[in-house]
């Protein structure tokens, strides 16, 4: 499978970037969409029609992961229908349900349909086997892990999260291990996000093949981000930053 990277700043968009939204795609062709943040439709249209996205999985409901969700419904609504790219598909969009208002919002009739998940069972979705975990952030957010059945290649995201001792477990042996690195080095132990130290003890201690570290700051020298990164991770792990348009294969 491989993912691609759609948008993959924290906060805002700033100079041609978009917020967070990555497209997981199947060897058979099933593409699931991770958040869906600014400029997610216009970046999107660069490597697949809007229309072909099967399904589109949200970590937590912060404007910079879902600002994009409702223009894509629009999108979907508005689409004309004697085109034969239409398929006449109801989109599943999967949130957590914990937050009412805005689950409710996934929902209009004919266009897209709500479906709810926790961290209490895992979800099916195409071809993918996905188990979550709550993170911590100010709002409820889950990190997922996501699993090809027929290949058994396994992509972790972390959604928003302050530092975890679990993900050592949960992102174990993954393929790639999506971090949302958020902070500096020096800014550990905060409840918000994790920091780039952080990102590599975690993919060090998970035996991650590669780390790639994404909801990166709009401002401030990024390089310096993937050296604490690198020096954290220690030399067995790949790590890069996310950069809009980049395709990483899991092979």
């Amino acid at each position: 499978m491989k993912l691609t990277i759609i948008g993959c700043l924290g906060g805002y968009p700033h100079k041609d970037q978009g917020t967070s939204s990555y497209l997981l795609t199947s060897n058979s062709g099933y593409n699931l969409l991770i958040d869906c943040g600014s400029m997610t439709l216009v970046n999107l249209e660069h490597h697949v029609s809007p229309l072909w996205v099967d399904a589109l999985l949200l970590s937590h409901y912060h404007q910079d992961h879902i600002a994009d969700v409702g223009v894509f419904q629009y999108y979907r609504q508005l689409w004309p229908r004697d085109d034969p790219e239409w398929d006449g598909m109801v989109l599943k969009i999967f949130g957590h349900n914990q937050d009412e208002f805005h689950f409710n919002e996934l929902t209009i009739d004919g266009v897209s349909t709500g479906i709810a998940y926790s961290d209490k069972e895992p979800l099916k979705a195409g071809p993918f086997d996905i188990t979550f975990m709550k993170t911590i952030h100010p709002v409820v957010c889950y990190a997922m892990r996501i699993v090809e059945r027929k290949t058994g290649k396994v992509f972790v995201f972390t959604g928003d999260s302050g530092y975890m001792e679990e993900f050592k477990d949960f992102a174990k042996d993954a393929d790639i291990f999506l971090a949302g690195t958020m902070f500096f080095k020096e800014n550990e132990k905060n409840q918000v996000h994790l920091t780039s130290h952080e990102a590599g003890i975690i993919a060090k201690k998970a035996n991650v093949k590669k780390l790639v570290m994404t909801h990166l700051p709009p401002h401030g020298d990024l390089e310096q981000l993937l050296n604490e990164g690198k020096q954290a991770a220690g030399d067995k792990v790949e790590v890069v930053l996310a950069k809009k348009d980049d395709v990483h294969l899991m092979t």
